[in-house]
């Protein structure tokens, strides 16, 4: 029995940051936006006339201002973002049996199946522009036999449209286009291809997989694979299920808010830092109490997309102060991070965030090394949150520099 075809569409919100700023600002619609910091900040999203200028995302933004000196800065709607990003997410729910989603503005759809009772084009075609108007967001789309080429169709659409790759034309499609265009493709490795006389995909095409394993090692091999149109058209569906935790079971009973806070603190950061270990971001908090009678009470809020430590301990502790019962004595405390998406770099790229960012993964680096109490949190029991970083001293250990070496 044939295996049935598989139809996978990817959707992509074009300029999501930029096309946010535009729906609530009107009067930038047509103007070079950059979204961003500013001063030391980078570029997290650029409009398509910015672009114009040679300007892209993770530029620092002095140098996109040396470019382009008239562009409009701007990052106004950033409590906004992540509301759009659940929007369009609620109306792909509502429309699709299984769908992924891959990123704050980006979707994988399985439409595998439905050519039995739709037009699987004409749905996927439907559905975008559905999105657009209740949203009034640009977006574009591809639809294929897998994964990647969907992304790359999506990506040669842009900006705003649709491309369809039937099946059986993946290497007409596939093979006119240079190396660079596949997904994963870096600049190290274009050069590195390019060295090696491989312009465009056709060119790995007609190369073997062992040749390429020998300059690429497995890399090369899954290269080889996509130039001859071999994909995956796995959705993984259960993304919004999967979420992270840490509680604690107390040897005694504990009524002591500043006790409570401290571990708090301390659940929290533990789960921040797994959060960052698998690159995703968090969406949803949820604070567990269990007080000395066993009665159990969680409270769980909806926050913007992040992973940074400050923030997530500011919404824990907002959390259990708004649940606790003052005097109540407590037995277990626990945190849990859900709706985890992959991280997305533009989400920390604003103002401060990239060098919060740094400084984050440096210390998940030292704890990786030295172990985890090698440091803390500083927390004040008083109105004014205190989240600073306390470098503590055990058995006299030095710290590291960046560069591996003990300060």
């Amino acid at each position: 029995m044939e295996e049935s075809k598989k139809h996978i569409a990817h959707f992509d919100l074009d300029s999501f940051f930029v096309s946010v700023e535009i729906l609530n600002n009107p009067s930038l619609k047509g103007k070079p936006v950059l979204v961003g910091g500013y001063e030391r900040g980078v570029v997290a999203a650029c409009s398509y006339e910015a672009r114009k200028f040679g300007i892209h995302s993770a530029m620092p933004m002095k140098k996109a201002m040396q470019l382009c000196p008239h562009a409009i800065i701007t990052s106004s709607s950033r409590d906004q973002y992540s509301k759009f990003s659940r929007w369009v997410t609620d109306i792909i729910a509502s429309k699709v049996p299984q769908f992924e989603k891959a990123s704050i503005d980006e979707f994988y759809i399985d439409l595998s199946g439905m050519d039995k009772f739709f037009g699987v084009s004409k749905y996927a075609q439907e559905l975008r522009h559905h999105i657009s108007n209740e949203t009034g967001l640009p977006i574009s789309g591809g639809l294929s036999s897998a994964r990647f080429i969907s992304k790359m169709a999506t990506n040669e659409a842009k900006p705003n449209g649709f491309l369809e790759i039937p099946h059986g034309k993946e290497k007409d499609f596939l093979w006119p286009l240079p190396v660079e265009k596949i997904n994963g493709v870096g600049k190290e490795t274009e050069i590195k291809l390019k060295a090696l006389g491989f312009y465009k995909i056709e060119d790995l095409a007609k190369s073997t997989p062992e040749y390429l394993e020998k300059h690429l090692g497995k890399w090369g091999e899954s290269l080889w694979r996509k130039s001859q149109g071999f994909g995956s058209a796995e959705i993984v569906t259960d993304w919004e299920q999967k979420s992270m935790s840490h509680e604690n079971t107390f040897d005694k009973d504990h009524n002591d808010v500043e006790f409570l806070h401290k571990e708090l603190v301390r659940l929290t950061e533990k789960t921040c830092y797994g959060l960052r270990e698998d690159e995703k971001l968090t969406g949803c908090v949820t604070v567990k109490i269990r007080y000395k009678d066993f009665e159990t009470t969680t409270r769980q809020e909806v926050i913007d997309y992040t992973a940074l430590d400050d923030e997530l301990i500011a919404k824990a502790k907002d959390i259990f102060n708004k649940s606790y019962q003052a005097g109540r004595p407590i037995r277990l405390i626990g945190v849990r991070f859900s709706q985890l998406i992959p991280f997305t770099m533009q989400m920390s790229l604003f103002d401060n965030k990239v060098e919060k960012l740094q400084l984050y993964k440096a210390v998940d680096n030292i704890k990786d090394r030295f172990g985890s109490k090698m440091v803390t949190k500083a927390v004040n029991s008083g109105s004014k949150e205190n989240s600073d970083l306390n470098f503590t001293k055990h058995n006299k250990k030095k710290l590291p520099d960046d560069k591996g070496k003990l300060l």
